[in-house]
């Protein structure tokens, strides 16, 4: 699936759910007087959606690249300051809230490091690259594979059915095959009907 704005992609969701956790963390009176440690685990944990949103709206891929490994950073720094936090006295009573929020961050950099990987593998420069032809071109290879997975799924239907009808005394020969054939030869051509019985030669 593609996605034209950073609002729907899942892991951006996902950062701004942990944002809104840390900040609800941070709120309880175990931080009191303790500014540093509560300024450090909430900045780190809005630096993960905000590099997310920021490298997506850069319209390349080496520099989306570049902001997600900056995200993933952060990540990794909220899950850091949670093991330490789960370490000290004053934040026993918050043991079930930590183990969540770490559970939530190992998520975020685990779709954070696919979808690097995914960029590094790609020859795409990103959107800002992408010409009006070059999209059109796309979308047309997209289709045609649509379009023959289709044709191939049609195909073995066809194939299991023959099988069916030879084991049921071979009624109606191998005419399901053909069907599913032509009718997502229809398909393509724009037909939302699939042909009709064709009448026997004079």
């Amino acid at each position: 699936m593609k996605y034209q704005r950073f609002e729907d992609l899942p892991v951006w969701r996902d950062a701004i759910e942990l944002g809104q956790q840390v900040y609800a963390l941070t709120e309880n009176p175990a931080f009191k007087n303790r500014y540093s440690l509560r300024d450090q685990i909430e900045r780190a944990a809005v630096s993960v959606s905000n590099n997310i949103a920021e490298g997506f709206e850069r319209g390349t891929n080496p520099e989306l690249l570049s902001f997600l490994y900056i995200a993933r950073g952060s990540a990794g720094e909220v899950r850091s300051m949670l093991y330490l936090l789960e370490g000290m006295l004053p934040f026993r009573n918050l043991e079930s809230e930590i183990r969540n929020l770490r559970s939530r961050t190992d998520s975020i950099s685990k779709q954070l490091g696919a979808w690097a990987r995914s960029l590094q593998d790609s020859e795409l420069k990103g959107r800002r690259f992408v010409t009006e032809k070059a999209r059109q071109t796309t979308e047309r290879a997209r289709d045609r594979e649509e379009f023959l997975e289709r044709l191939e799924e049609s195909r073995r239907t066809g194939i299991y059915r023959g099988k069916n009808q030879q084991a049921n005394g071979g009624k109606s020969g191998t005419g399901n095959s053909a069907w599913g054939a032509e009718t997502i030869r229809a398909d393509s051509e724009g037909n939302n009907h699939a042909p009709g019985p064709r009448k026997a030669a004079a």
